[in-house]
């Protein structure tokens, strides 16, 4: 099985240097080994189980996004949102270091593991995850959402498939994680003595609401980069 890893070492505010190695199937963009052999009880399926959930407690006892959680909040749960760190990503190809706030940083490393877990919700973001931009902007994360889905549309067009152009199946998977999230960030509660995580996974939600909108308004705000394409009607 060919594997591949992205690295996040984290110098907290005291000095203390933790690294969590994020190892993940090359083929299927699944996160290996990252379960703890005892889980907690907020783990659960059960417990504040998404409305939406597909998954059955006879086949999936445990949550596995939020079984794949709990080392992070084990690492980091003694930070408060607002506590400044530096940051430190590796990935193959590059490095991406930022001085950052406990919440930036656990945010940018739950949007690389939760696509990776296994939920059925957030396996679309696997490209994403696959070519992970930790700490990205509202735009960045937009310009890379949108291309993702349109790409996926190419590659059902090539099946046969009718491609969706608008964005609609887009939209609903965003509803879906808004609704995810919401359950989730419960989990959190429970799991949290501090606010860091909790705050983490409401940075991400953000990006949840503002894409919708961003889809709706034709994503103007970003339409003068393809002034190229648009002046000659095609490709050259």
């Amino acid at each position: 099985m060919s594997t591949y890893q992205i690295r996040y070492r984290i110098t907290l505010p005291d000095g203390k240097v933790e690294v969590l190695d994020l190892n993940f199937d090359s083929q299927t963009i699944d996160l290996l080994n990252n379960i703890p052999e005892k889980l907690p009880e907020w783990t659960k399926l059960e417990f504040e189980q998404c409305s939406h959930c597909p998954l059955k407690p006879d086949r999936s006892p445990h949550c596995p996004l939020a079984a794949n959680l709990v080392n992070i909040i084990n690492h980091f749960d003694g930070l408060m949102s607002y506590q400044n760190l530096q940051l430190e990503v590796v990935t193959t190809n590059r490095t991406i270091s930022k001085k950052t706030t406990a919440q930036e940083a656990l945010s940018a490393m739950m949007g690389l593991v939760i696509p990776a877990t296994g939920c059925p919700h957030t396996a679309y973001f696997k490209p994403m995850a696959r070519f992970h931009l930790p700490l990205a902007g509202a735009d960045e994360t937009i310009y890379r959402a949108t291309s993702m889905y349109l790409l996926a549309q190419y590659f059902l067009k090539k099946q046969g498939k009718v491609p969706d152009l608008d964005f609609k199946g887009l939209k609903k998977i965003y509803q879906n994680m808004q609704i995810l999230n919401a359950a989730i960030a419960e989990r959190l509660r429970a799991a949290s003595k501090t606010d860091s995580s909790v705050n983490a996974l409401v940075l991400l939600d953000m990006f949840t609401m503002v894409l919708p909108i961003a889809i709706e308004e034709s994503l103007e705000e970003i339409g003068y980069l393809f002034k190229p394409y648009l002046q000659s009607g095609e490709a050259t």
